[in-house]
């Protein structure tokens, strides 16, 4: 007799999804988050806290039967609990309670677990007395907006303040950087953000590149809107990733944006100033191509980044602008993280057999010649392209593939080097 491969579903499963507990909006609440997954599911939470206790929470989900009941065993593992405690709840925690569930939908778990600890966080700042000083009264003598600079105005003392107050937030800033455009820069830092989320970090991503802003469309968020809340802009959620791009305000996706360099600086500095991005592990920060005015705005608004990432191709002419790339960013004094060899051959979609196109080794020869560290060469992956045009990561939909354990290893290498805190902002 054959076995079944049909995997089991517990009864818990079944019960919490055909019958969802603390189903439906709360009308009174202090701490809400909504975040769409990868696999494109939303699931939204309200908490109501007193006393730093969740005593009443609720939730809803456009989602499937695992993602009902995910959300369902979330609520009620969290109901009761100290808002710190319930913002730790794990996906594996969630698993765990439902009596596990097939492999292809344990990520309504990790869902819910993101959802359940972005509404925490949020009633956690409503409610909270004790709120980071402002910088004003900041005793961090080192602090870049300390003190009022020479011949600084009043207004623009002000507006670097509240520039820094949002900034001290965030643990590590990246840049993910090309000599050049068309060397798939985007597409590295969207896989290598949405790693880090999976490696359970709190992740920013802000698409800067102004005249190409690409990302809304990797990640399939072009029709998602905008929202404010006490005045401040909201990033777009997307399974524990926080995404702003320029490409969110364009009405159109073909309208060029034709902007002289002051507005470029304006722009970039409104999306670190007047976002709410709260509390990051990492902000992953997708700079436009080349060395000129942008990329210096970037990192002279930033103040201190904590590195950068090169994207090159192994064409020497892009291998030639690569140079300038690490050499930009020692005069601006951004460390070096790596190199990313992109594109460095061609995986067959029916075999997987890898083929040069280009002359390879480009990307290690110029990082063994400039004292930098290599990260690793990504071939060319058809599944890539359709990953991107189907708007999503392509590291989360095609996990299992040999370029996926790339990405994964490109990763790795930055946490080894420091890049990644090894625990969450919130720990």
């Amino acid at each position: 007799m054959e076995s079944s491969t049909q995997p089991i579903i517990s009864p818990t499963v079944i019960e919490h999804a055909q019958t969802p507990r603390n189903h439906g909006p709360l009308a009174t609440f202090n701490g809400h988050a909504r975040i769409t997954g990868p696999c494109g599911d939303t699931m939204e939470f309200w908490v109501l806290a007193r006393g730093e206790v969740v005593e009443q929470i609720s939730f809803i989900t456009d989602g499937c039967g695992p993602s009902l009941a995910s959300g369902s065993m979330a609520t009620c593992l969290a109901k009761g609990k100290r808002l710190k405690l319930a913002a730790a709840i794990s996906q594996q925690a969630i698993l765990s309670a439902l009596g596990g569930l097939p492999a292809e939908f344990e990520h309504c778990a990790l869902l819910a677990a993101n959802t359940l600890r972005s509404a925490c966080e949020d009633a956690t700042r409503r409610t909270s007395k004790d709120r980071k000083p402002e910088c004003g009264s900041c005793p961090d003598a080192s602090c870049a907006a300390h003190q009022r600079l020479t011949g600084e105005t009043e207004e623009a003392f002000a507006e670097r303040q509240q520039l820094q107050a949002k900034l001290c937030r965030i643990h590590k800033k990246i840049l993910v950087l090309s000599g050049k455009g068309g060397v798939g820069k985007s597409t590295v830092a969207v896989n290598l953000a949405v790693a880090f989320v999976l490696a359970g970090r709190k992740v920013g991503l802000l698409d800067v590149d102004i005249h190409g802003p690409s990302i809304p469309t990797m990640l399939g968020l072009e029709a998602v809107p905008l929202h404010e809340v006490g005045g401040e802009l909201c990033p777009v959620e997307m399974g524990g990733l926080k995404v702003l791009s320029l490409g969110f305000f364009l009405k159109n996706p073909d309208d060029a944006v034709i902007w002289r360099g002051p507005m470029k600086m304006k722009a970039i500095q409104q999306f670190l100033k007047d976002v709410a991005w709260g509390d990051l592990d990492v902000l992953v920060v997708d700079s436009p191509p080349g060395t000129g005015d942008e990329p210096l705005s970037v990192c002279q608004l930033l103040g201190k980044v904590d590195g950068a990432v090169v994207v090159t191709t192994p064409q020497k002419v892009a291998t030639i602008d690569v140079r300038k790339s690490i050499s930009f960013c020692r005069q601006v004094g951004v460390p070096v993280l790596g190199v990313v060899e992109n594109m460095s051959g061609f995986v067959c979609p029916r075999c997987g057999e890898v083929t040069p196109v280009f002359r390879s080794g480009g990307g290690r020869r110029i990082s063994e010649d400039m004292g930098v560290p290599f990260l690793g060469s990504i071939p060319i992956d058809p599944k890539i392209a359709e990953a991107c045009d189907e708007g999503r990561a392509y590291i989360t939909g095609y996990a299992d593939s040999p370029t996926a354990v790339i990405m994964r290893d490109i990763v790795a290498r930055l946490s080894e080097a420091g890049a990644i805190p090894t625990s969450g902002a919130g720990s």
